[in-house]
């Protein structure tokens, strides 16, 4: 079968996506498990190339791609997204530069899914350059979401620490409690334990965190959001795979405050929380440098780099590559 053939998108190129996909081509522990395919404006890389002394891997033709005779050895850049090197200044997202990633973005899931690639690796985006640029998607997942043409998917947040799956994702934070719903945290609940099945290869052990402070005290400090939403998708997804046959270990709804202590993370293999930032400032206070994002329910791979843009470290060399190494290490595994 060979090494797989991964695509990685620059990201936004004002930011440091592009240095560190270069770096990742150039790194051997990548080139021995993957073929990186780097999807973004190559007159760009090779600026940042230059100015920062890094390798740069040949530029193929789409064509190429789309006929599958790319080089099976070595990395390579695949040009999408029109931008002038010398427009684009590094720390100064644009429309253009918006535009740019949102279409390295979007071949390369049109790829995946015509099985010309074998999985996706994302760089860092700004969605605010999406915005300026009218891109029709707030993001990734979003984006993803659409073009496989499904509804039941989530994101997944993981490091060498935890995991943690998002019942909601990016909204404003009154918004994503009102959007809450039995069906929405039954269905993260369960594409988290399938997930882990298949990683660890036996039952998962799940934590569901609570909404409210100490899981709402039993309607004493919430509007009873455990009891009326929260458990009965719990017990939904402890009916279903006991008819599968499974014996997966779920909670009741566990204090968002305790929840990670060492203690409870050493008897859990993924923590479902209810909104954004629940499970994103623990899993980046224990694992940002490692930590990787996989959207759950595609038909394709995708892993992601798990930090934004740092567009006040653009095309210095000092942002560190380890989030993205581990994407492209996942990625490989899943595909």
């Amino acid at each position: 079968m060979g090494k797989p053939k991964l695509a990685i998108t620059v990201g936004d190129a004002a930011g440091i996506g592009p240095e560190l996909a270069l770096q990742a081509a150039a790194a051997p522990q990548v080139l021995q498990i993957a073929q990186p395919l780097l999807v973004g404006p190559a007159a760009v890389l090779r600026r940042v190339a230059q100015q920062l002394d890094l390798p740069l891997p040949p530029v193929l033709d789409r064509e190429m791609i789309a006929a599958r005779k790319c080089p099976s050895e070595s990395a390579s850049i695949v040009s999408v997204g029109d931008l002038e090197a010398t427009n684009v200044q590094p720390g100064s997202f644009s429309a253009a530069t918006g535009w740019a990633s949102f279409q390295a973005v979007d071949q390369s899931i049109a790829w995946a899914r015509a099985g010309v690639i074998d999985g996706i690796v994302t760089g860092p985006i700004q969605k605010e350059a999406w915005h300026a640029a009218e891109a029709p998607f707030l993001g990734h997942t979003e984006l993803l979401a659409d073009r496989c043409g499904i509804d039941e998917y989530c994101m997944m947040l993981t490091g060498s620490e935890c995991s943690t799956v998002l019942v909601t994702i990016h909204q404003p934070l009154v918004d994503a409690i009102a959007s809450l719903s039995v069906a929405s945290i039954e269905r993260a609940i369960r594409l988290a334990g399938q997930a882990m099945q298949k990683r660890h290869q036996r039952s998962p052990r799940i934590t569901v965190l609570g909404l409210n402070p100490h899981a709402g005290e039993n309607g004493l400090i919430s509007h009873g959001e455990e009891e009326r939403l929260i458990q009965p998708a719990i017990d939904r997804v402890r009916a279903w795979s006991q008819q599968q046959g499974w014996q997966w270990q779920i909670t009741d709804p566990v204090p968002p405050d305790t929840a990670f202590t060492p203690a409870m993370r050493r008897q859990t293999d993924v923590h479902v929380c209810m909104y954004h930032d629940q499970g994103l400032i623990p899993l980046k206070a224990l694992s940002f440098d490692d930590g990787v994002n996989v959207t759950l329910g595609l038909p394709i791979v995708r892993t992601s780099v798990d930090h934004g843009t740092a567009m006040d470290l653009a095309w210095q060399g000092t942002a560190s590559v380890t989030s993205m190494l581990s994407a492209i290490s996942l990625a490989a595994e899943l595909a």
